[in-house]
């Protein structure tokens, strides 16, 4: 299929007819990628036609192509490459910088109490000069590097080796790169995650008083932790880099004007990081059940099914862990794995189809790609398995359910509020947990049925699409009163 191309638009979209102007902020997804956040975005423009939408996409370089066609409302798109391209020489500091930029390390380094405030007032400092001085060149230059050397030094008790503070100085300027782009005039900024997306919301508040409204699918603070544990490299780095993640993300609950995480395991992490409770208020994704009807019968083998992208996050290594057992107990079952590989995630598929040859399951755990209608990829299985160490409120494991078929799941996030009793919950990372269930599932027909059933059940009463689509489309009214934002 083609996909249509996205409209480029100004930093100032048109006004709608009727409606209201809504800026969608994402990073690494809408439109450029698959996967559970882009879906949304694209049910929540499409789902409220009345309004003129606006994606404000994080990308790699801007290089990345459409990968979702755009809707008639989706009146264009603002692309903000995080790491295309470099800062130009620094030539001499924009007046106030230096005591901006002191400010704004002091406010995380080190994470302490108060961390979130002072960040607030440093990054609006920086971003009032930003408005009439280009301050990249000035981020990561010898005298930038050297303020990062003395203020580790005094704060942390021993300066940060000069190589480190170069790396951490680099990383800061890409991450701040949302910050200096033209905040787009709009009547709400929707932040689909914390974050650096959050950046986005901060300009087009403090430039034009815009309302700040945020979903949280996953935990972006959580999953930061989780990406450093995985990647390694300098502790001192990645501690300071950690420092920052965890005082913007508090900074984000703070600022915001509406917080509707997606689940109330969500919420509870908000709360933690500085969220007022009288802000937050939890909104789960819906879907069209319509779109996912229940199965008219099963596969003849006894067959596992995922559904999602291949990525460390979904923790696919561990359901081929899992089903290595299951196959040594049930010899004819099959695990059928549906799903994108992006370009970031190409080396994490290759690990997992090595451990499938490593395991001698090649032939019986396959990997089919992105299946045109996903409703088909539930239908192929008898249970539907997802073995995620984070997630929000997932839409695989919703669409699952609608179908009627019975789920594993690791019980991270807000998959228990999810699953309720109609599915089996095990602990991340636990393969053998994970096989025990399967195989419970596998060889008890009455079980799977009542489950299936239950699943489709829960789905009807609590998680359809336009439940959630009429619940937002009331937050934005909300917020675009007069005084909606205070």
């Amino acid at each position: 299929m083609t996909v249509p191309a996205v409209r480029p638009v100004t930093a100032d979209p048109p006004d709608p007819d009727d409606g209201l102007r809504v800026a969608l902020v994402s990073e690494g997804t809408y439109p450029y990628h698959p996967g559970g956040v882009s879906l949304w975005c694209d049910q929540l423009v499409r789902g409220m036609p009345e309004h003129a939408f606006t994606a404000v996409a994080l990308t790699v370089d801007g290089t990345e192509r459409p990968s979702w066609p755009a809707p008639a409302n989706l009146v264009g798109v603002v692309d903000i490459p995080l790491w295309g391209g470099s800062p130009g020489p620094a030539r001499r500091e924009p007046e106030g910088f230096a005591a901006a930029h002191d400010a704004f390390l002091r406010s995380f380094v080190p994470h302490a109490e108060g961390s979130a405030e002072a960040l607030l007032v440093a990054l609006r400092r920086l971003f009032e000069l930003s408005r009439s001085a280009d301050l990249g060149p000035a981020l990561v230059s010898n005298d930038a590097v050297g303020r990062l050397v003395d203020v580790t030094a005094e704060r942390c008790g021993s300066p940060l080796p000069l190589h480190h503070a170069v790396a951490v100085t680099d990383q800061l300027e890409h991450m701040l790169r949302p910050l200096w782009h033209p905040p787009v005039r709009v009547d709400v900024c929707h932040l689909a995650m914390n974050g650096l997306s959050a950046l986005v919301g901060l300009a087009a508040k403090w430039a034009h008083g815009t309302p700040l409204l945020m979903s949280e699918h996953g935990v972006y603070l959580r999953e930061r932790y989780l990406g450093a544990a995985e990647q390694g490299g300098p502790r001192a780095v990645r501690a300071l880099v950690l420092g920052f993640h965890r005082a913007l993300a508090g900074a984000a609950y703070r600022a915001c004007d509406v917080l509707a995480p997606h689940s109330d395991y969500n919420r509870r992490w908000q709360l933690r990081n500085g969220a007022d409770e009288a802000r937050v208020n939890t909104m789960y994704n819906g879907i069209d059940p319509d779109d996912f009807p229940p199965a008219a019968g099963e596969p003849d083998e006894p067959t596992i099914v995922f559904v999602g992208r291949i990525d460390p996050l979904k923790d696919v290594r561990t359901l081929i862990r899992a089903f290595g057992l299951v196959r040594a107990e049930l010899p004819r079952a099959r695990l059928r794995v549906f799903g994108p590989v992006t370009a970031a995630n190409r080396d994490y598929h290759a690990d997992c189809v090595r451990l499938v040859e490593q395991l001698d399951l090649a032939g019986a755990a396959v990997f089919e790609g992105r299946v045109p209608n996903q409703v088909d990829a539930y239908h192929a299985g008898h249970v539907v398995a997802l073995t995620s160490v984070s997630e929000g409120f997932p839409y695989s494991l919703v669409e699952a359910m609608s179908t009627g078929r019975a789920t594993v799941c690791t019980s991270v996030g807000g998959v228990p509020e999810a699953v309720g009793g109609a599915g089996l919950l095990v602990p991340p990372r636990d393969h053998a947990a994970v096989a025990r269930a399967c195989l419970r599932l596998l060889t008890d027909g009455e079980l799977r049925d009542r489950l299936g059933r239950e699943a489709r059940q829960r789905v009807l009463e609590r998680f359809t699409l336009q439940r959630w689509n009429d619940g937002y489309r009331t937050r934005y009214a909300e917020l675009a009163l007069p005084g909606g934002a205070g």
